[in-house]
Formats: C-alpha cells, structure tokens, sequence
C-alpha cells in the first residue's frame, strides 16, 4: 500500500486521542517524508521485475483493463473467498475457504468466479511444457477405448484383490483375437499372466459392473483427491502415483485411430483456451501400432508421421483457424541406463533426419530425486551433441532441472548442468530462487523457466500457489512462462492451461492482468517455431516484437489479440466497476 492510500483510508478512531498525547500522524512532514522514500523503495525493487518492461508499455485499454482486473480480484477475495460472506459452510469449510486454497480444493470455486470467466477467454500465447501422454480427458480416452474393436487390456498378475487393482501394473493394446477364444476373468485368480482380455468385456465383468470399472481406471491414472491432500507422505509418494499413471495412458493412446482422435481433441481443447502454439514432449518406450501394420513399430517413424498429419489437418480445418502449430520435444527417462539412453538418442537424431519441421529439441525426464542427475549424463549428452553434428542436425536441449525441494544436493545442482550445457529452457526450476549467480546467468543467457504451479502443488514440492516461488523469480528479472504440465494426471480435467493462469492471478498480489500478459507474451518469444542457432535463438528472443522473422510477427500478432481481448474486459465489466467500491 502506498502513502496515499493510507492517507485516503478510514481514519484511526482514536487518531484525535494521538494528537493530544503528542503521537506523530500520518499527516505531518517527517511521516510523510519517511512514505515517500518508502514508495520509491518499492517503485525502484519493481523496476527490476521481468515484467517492468510490458508494464511500461501497455496502451490505455490495457492499462484500464488491468485495473477492472485488480477490482474483480479484490471483490472476490472479499465474497467468494471469505468464508464469513456464506451462511451454507460447515464449520469446517469456513477454516479451509481462503484466497489461494489448495488446488483441489478450490477448483470448483474458481471455475464459478468472474475472473474464471476473464481468464478463460485470454489469449495464452503458446503452450512450452507438457507431457503428450498426460493430456487430454481420461473420461474421454476410456470411452473411446471402449468402442474401438481390438482393444485389450493384460496384466502380469491377476488384479483378482482390491489390492492388486490398485497397485498391480497393467496396460492396454490392440489385438486381433478370435471371437470363439473362451477367456478367464481378469479379476479373478484364476486370470494368466499377459493374457489379452477384451476391454469391453473386461468392463463388463468388473466388480459393480461397467461404471464401477471406469471409476477404478480412474483412479489409476490420476491423482485423486484424497491422495493430492495427503501432503504429509511427502513428494516420493505422489512420484510413484504420478509415474504409474504414464504407462497405462501411453498404451490406450497408441494405437493410430484413437491417435488420431486424441491429437485432434488435444488440440481443439487447446486452440478453444486460448492457446496458439504447443510445444509437446513425449517418452518413446510404449511401441505404437499402426491399423495397416502386423506388429507394434518400436521404432516411432509412424507415430510421427500420424502426429505431423494431424497437426497439418488441424492447422487446415475450419477449427484450427488461427492455430500456428506443434512441434515435439524428444525425451527420454533419466533413469535408465547408458546403453538404453544412446539408444534412444541414436532414434531422436533418426526421426529428426526424418521429420526436420517436428522434432525440435531433446530432454530427460522422470523424477529427479531418484534419477541420476545431468552431471552422471554428461558423457552421453557431448556425445549426443557430436554426433549430432556429425549428422548435420541441431538438436537444443530443454532440460528439466531444479524440480526438487533440494539445496545444494546433486538433484539441485542439475541447474548448473542445464545452463552450462547449453539449455533454452528450463523446466520448472522449481529450486532456482535458491542460487543467485544462476539467476544472472540464466537472465544472461535470454533461458526462460517453464513454470508448472499446479503441478508443483499436487507433487508437493508447495502446498498451495501462495508458498510457489515463481514470484521470486519475477521479482528478480528472470524470463518464465506459466505451463500445465500434465493436466489428465493431475486434476486439472483438460488439456488448457486457464486452471495455472487462474491460480497465478488470484494467488500473488504483484502479477496482475499485467503480469499474467508478459507471461504469455514470453511464451510466444521462447516457442520453437523453427529451427535456429544458439546465436539467432539469443537475437530473435532479445528482439521481441521489434524484428522481422516469424517469431516476431507472432509476439505482434499475440499482442493484438492481448489488445482485443482487454477492450473485451472493458466492455463486458467495466459499468459494473463503480459496484466493486
């Protein structure tokens, strides 16, 4: 709060009783000096934000938006935020309803409020961090599996226990089977081990029947409810529930027409919230099965060549209009050995020799914590970068790194293996606040950090959005873009990114419609539109809007949008904004 909005509040009832004893006041010149120098304090620590540059700049539309933004936001965490407005609540609820709940909690009551509906319909720019295999709708993607002919489910041990149905690994594919073939039970113990079970009827036989079965798989591809709040058992827990959940998804998509039909849906849903650009990352160890092929292709030529028609059809389609494209970012578990790693490095320079337009950079993945870090990878990774020249392609990295609570442990120190070997982006980060010459180098560099809030929240490297520290990021001058990581997994219930951008707004007093804008400006400037060297990546980020090559037509284009969609705002909220005193 500044000086003059001190002055300009409720007067102290006891500020006559001040005066008699001789107390000082607001009013008088030392105080009011003290204000002053305080305000420009903040004013100067502001300066220094990543976002002071597009705040400098916005245009009267903006500028009014923003401040209709800021007064939505207020009311709401007066009303829908504060238990004290509901006479419905339980005592209970009226301890746990506050601005900047945990996630879970608060996602039906974030998606009734007006700034849900602003956020909504903002332009989101591009999408630069998330895992193809946790998009999308599970409800969706079991409903579809159901009524493609061939799908099977197996199991390595019968899932006969409630125990085994929910710890025992499973996996779908397609499998010609003959219709006479008389079938044990997969949930009984009588069930062989990989045998390949109908899905339909599968569902039927299920304990409780069809509905019951979609319920259990859903379970076992997200994290519930119950288990995002049980924060107490600590990041290791929700991992093994998180990277069980790969697998299983992996398997019901790969096969090329429900492929096909969840490229579409994925980008449809993305297009719809807002999003221009999606920048996908994908693990190649579930095979993919084509309908004209025999056998599973372990090789992944055909589940490219699927994934770059689909993105050209959709950039055709009447739904597609305006949508600028995808590109695929090659990763690989950090887990595994060295010979599985080259392997996998030896098919990503493969398929970019194949698909130069598609594949666009290369990262590992996994959990951190119990992976091994980039510093035991380094000889593959100079390795992959030679050979990568040797084959006259360029292939930057993207590495994930700081995901971790970690201080100075080797799972942090993966973020000075990122920037020394030469990442343009980080994902999520999460520990960098920690190390401040990385901050100035990472400024330096023009390295953006894919920031994952939700996610962070639900792994439980935070406990609620206002414990994230991307704001101290911000505050430091470090380029970041908000991301949704792996919306199916983790509650967020579609493929758009409006869950993240909602809970950035509402949860930190310092962003803004202004600073949620710059967000999604950055993501523009960080996308791999096309192919580029070190050097020109730098010079076109630097540029922004003010150069001439695709990437700066497409922050030009961003902002008209960012301009239409705040003359919007104004129009649509801005009577109602003498009511929000």
């Amino acid at each position: 709060m500044s000086a003059a909005e001190m002055q300009n509040s409720d007067a102290d009832p006891d500020e006559e009783w001040a005066k008699d004893e001789g107390v000082p006041t607001l009013d008088q010149p030392f105080i009011q000096k003290y204000l002053d120098s305080r305000d420009a304090l903040v004013a100067q620590e502001k300066r220094q934000r990543s976002d002071h540059a597009f705040r400098e700049t916005l245009s009267p539309m903006v500028a009014e938006a923003a401040a209709i933004v800021s007064a939505i936001r207020f009311e709401e965490q007066q009303t829908l935020w504060n238990a004290k407005h509901e006479d419905n609540l339980s005592k209970q609820e009226r301890f746990e309803v506050h601005p900047g709940m945990m996630f879970n909690l608060a996602r039906e009551r974030m998606e009734s409020s007006k700034l849900w509906r602003i956020v909504k319909k903002m332009p989101k720019g591009a999408l630069l961090h998330c895992h193809l295999e946790a998009m999308g709708d599970p409800d969706w993607l079991i409903e579809e599996a159901m009524q493609t002919e061939g799908i099977s489910i197996s199991a390595a041990t019968p899932l006969h226990t409630p125990e085994a149905r929910r710890d025992s690994p499973f996996f779908f594919q397609y499998v010609k089977l003959p219709r006479s073939r008389h079938t044990t039970s997969i949930w009984s113990a009588e069930y062989k081990a990989r045998e390949s079970i109908p899905i339909v009827q599968a569902a039927e036989s299920f304990p409780g029947g069809k509905q019951n079965c979609l319920a259990w798989f859903k379970s076992r591809v997200t994290i519930t409810h119950e288990e995002a709040m049980q924060h107490h058992m600590g990041p290791n827990a929700a991992w093994s529930k998180f990277l069980s959940c790969f697998p299983i998804l992996a398997s019901l998509q790969r096969y090329e027409p429900i492929f096909r039909k969840f490229i579409r849906r994925m980008l449809t849903q993305l297009h719809e919230d807002g999003v221009r650009w999606v920048d996908i990352r994908s693990i190649f160890l579930q095979p993919f099965t084509r309908t004209a092929a025999a056998n599973p292709d372990d090789d992944f030529e055909g589940m490219l060549a699927v994934l770059q028609e689909e993105i050209d059809a959709f950039k055709r389609s009447e739904a597609g209009s305006g949508f600028w494209g995808a590109r695929l970012i090659w990763t690989m578990n950090r887990s595994l050995g060295k010979r599985a790693v080259v392997e996998d490095m030896m098919e990503c320079i493969a398929m970019k020799q194949l698909f130069p337009n598609l594949v666009a950079g290369y990262d590992l993945v996994g959990q951190e914590d119990l992976g091994r870090p980039l510093a035991d990878l380094t000889p593959e990774l100079f390795w992959f970068k030679r050979t990568c020249a040797e084959e006259g392609v360029d292939i930057p990295f993207f590495f994930h790194a700081g995901e971790t609570l970690g201080d100075g442990d080797s799972v942090d120190e993966n973020l000075f293996d990122a920037v020394l070997l030469g990442t343009r982006r980080i994902g999520h980060g999460f520990s960098l606040y920690k190390h401040p010459l990385l901050i100035d180098m990472v400024k330096e560099k023009k390295i953006l950090v894919e920031s994952c809030p939700i996610s962070n929240e639900v792994l439980r490297l935070c406990g609620s959005i206002m414990s994230h520290p991307l704001p101290a990021l911000l505050a430091r001058g470090v380029p970041c873009a908000l991301c949704n990581d792996d919306p199916a997994i983790l509650g967020q219930g579609s493929s758009g990114m409006t869950h993240d951008f909602w809970q950035a707004l509402q949860g930190w007093d310092n962003l803004g419609l202004e600073g949620l804008a710059s967000l999604a400006e950055n993501s523009v400037r960080w996308a791999t539109f096309e192919d580029c060297t070190g050097n020109v990546w730098q010079q076109e980020i630097k540029a922004g809007a003010f150069g001439t090559g695709v990437r700066a037509e497409r922050v030009r284009e961003w902002n008209s949008k960012f301009e239409e969609f705040c003359a919007w705002v104004v129009l649509e909220f801005g009577p109602d904004i003498d009511t929000l005193d």
